[in-house]
């Protein structure tokens, strides 16, 4: 039988007239508080909500900074920000932590390479935590290194990408670590993640930081910390990113 944790408003209630035929007043079960702040959603599901920070507006890269301080080598054009290869990652400026993250993508429309070598980036919460960037249009590679995976962790439910040189769109929702104060573990990292509006990690728990070679292991580090992008060598490109702490 499942348990429910009940508002303290309905401590008082009577439960045993619930057990028979849910009896009583109605107006025992109503909650009135506290009550939840109106925010402006967008037009669209693409479009950010009134309460949104947005990332990166097609224009500027003010709110990034290149890997390790240096000036970002990335191009803009058409609303897009593209990866130059070898010029290294870009972080947020600001930490984040618990959160919505609303990102669009798209590989190259020239397909060069196969399997990892493809069209590949990644999104990194908390500038460890890798959901990948990958073309897998008909493109053959270890499941869990797939478009949509929790890199070397997880395999996406589905297989929803588009064809090369296609916008494609990750939704994201991301709780993070929590750690006690020795370093020890607490609650572990959980994602979901919907691609192209399609479910594909659903609040999973994340094993650790992302690693290329070997098991998967937390370690400690603060409630909020960069979002990054990485540069894998290919032209990716992202546009309308913008994001909801929770």
């Amino acid at each position: 039988m499942k348990k429910f944790l009940l508002p303290a408003a309905l401590a008082l209630t009577n439960l045993a007239s619930f057990s028979q035929g849910r009896t009583g007043d109605p107006k025992l079960s109503e909650a009135w508080e506290p009550v939840p702040a109106v925010v402006q959603p967008g037009k669209t599901a693409q479009d950010a909500p009134a309460d949104a920070i947005i990332l990166f507006n097609g224009k500027d890269f003010n709110s990034w900074t290149g890997k390790n301080g240096k000036k970002i080598e990335w191009t803009i054009a058409d609303d897009a920000m593209t990866v130059k290869g070898g010029s290294g990652e870009i972080s947020t400026r600001q930490g984040f932590g618990d959160c919505q993250l609303h990102i669009e993508w798209r590989t190259p429309a020239v397909v060069k390479g196969e399997g990892q070598g493809r069209g590949n980036s990644g999104i990194f919460l908390m500038g460890r935590y890798e959901l990948q960037v990958l073309d897998s249009y008909n493109n053959k590679t270890y499941s869990n290194g797939q478009a949509a995976s929790i890199y070397k962790q997880l395999i996406p439910l589905v297989n929803a990408s588009r064809g090369p040189g296609e916008w494609q769109t990750y939704d994201i929702i991301f709780i993070a670590p929590r750690f006690s104060p020795d370093g020890r573990v607490q609650s572990q990292a959980r994602i979901t993640v919907l691609h192209n509006g399609v479910l594909v990690q659903n609040n999973v728990a994340l094993w650790g930081g992302t690693e290329y070679i070997g098991i998967p292991e937390y370690k400690a580090h603060s409630m909020k910390e960069p979002l990054m992008l990485q540069d894998h060598g290919d032209a990716v490109s992202f546009r309308n990113i913008w994001i909801r702490e929770l």
